[in-house]
């Protein structure tokens, strides 16, 4: 596992970074991460509790953070979320849309997913990323400067079985992402998609076994368990100064399971 220390890029102190789904797993790290650049972090998670044992972490190493109680699903919550981020900073650089539901799916056939179940995934993992963007629009236009980062998922790439809601949520991601970066290119706001391969978190997935695990790993070009951390980079990247003619893109980071 790298150390988040070692990863730093100029052009992040005091940029507000509003991260969902940051209460645990990859949007945990990610917000951890761009408090050691110097940025101001928005934990925006469902959890409450999840949401500000993260912002004490930030804040006990020194960093700026601020967690809302959030629910991508419901646009009224995703409302009163950037308000409070407007009053407390002014402005916001960066939205991450990294909420989704994943880890509690069960793999199933297609045929057999529950209606209510395939509308809620695609609620959180599609209706949600397209309300929060919709939701930071004004500020970021208002600056003429914005980041819109969207984690969806190098599974699409691979026509994985068993979990297809979850499959259209993130392949519908990666498209939107550069339909909304042709809207945005005049507002010098950016919009990209990361498409993380099987990324190992604190959170439990009963339906990979370690023999899934090592298999995963053995498609791989770089032959390792693939961590938060190595997201990093490419999450900095993005949201910097460095990226500015940077957009449209859907950037595979899975460790060369799949090509371009």
């Amino acid at each position: 596992m790298s150390d988040l220390r070692t990863v730093v890029f100029p052009g992040l102190t005091d940029r507000v970074i509003i991260i969902t789904g940051a209460g645990q797993g990859i949007g945990r790290v990610l917000a951890k991460a761009f408090a050691l650049a110097g940025a101001r972090v928005v934990i925006a998670d469902v959890n409450e509790a999840k949401g500000l044992a993260v912002r004490n972490e930030i804040t006990r190493s020194g960093g700026q953070a601020l967690a809302i109680a959030t629910d991508v699903a419901d646009e009224a919550s995703i409302k009163s979320m950037v308000a409070t981020v407007e009053m407390q900073y002014g402005r916001i650089d960066v939205l991450i849309n990294n909420a989704a539901i994943f880890s509690t799916l069960e793999m199933r056939p297609f045929d057999q997913i529950p209606l209510e179940e395939w509308e809620r995934v695609l609620r959180v993992n599609l209706t949600g990323p397209f309300l929060c963007a919709r939701a930071v629009l004004p500020a970021m236009r208002k600056a003429q400067w914005g980041r819109i980062i969207n984690i969806a998922s190098g599974a699409v790439r691979l026509g994985r079985p068993n979990y297809l809601h979850y499959i259209a949520t993130k392949a519908a991601l990666a498209g939107m992402s550069l339909s909304m970066a042709r809207e945005l290119g005049p507002d010098n706001i950016t919009v990209n998609a990361i498409l993380p391969g099987a990324t190992f978190t604190e959170i439990e997935r009963k339906t990979v076994s370690p023999e899934q695990k090592q298999r995963i790993i053995s498609m791989q070009c770089i032959p390792r368990a693939e961590t938060p951390e190595d997201l990093v980079g490419a999450a900095l990247f993005l949201a910097s100064e460095a990226s500015a003619f940077v957009t449209g893109q859907s950037l595979n980071l899975d460790g060369g399971v799949t090509g371009s």
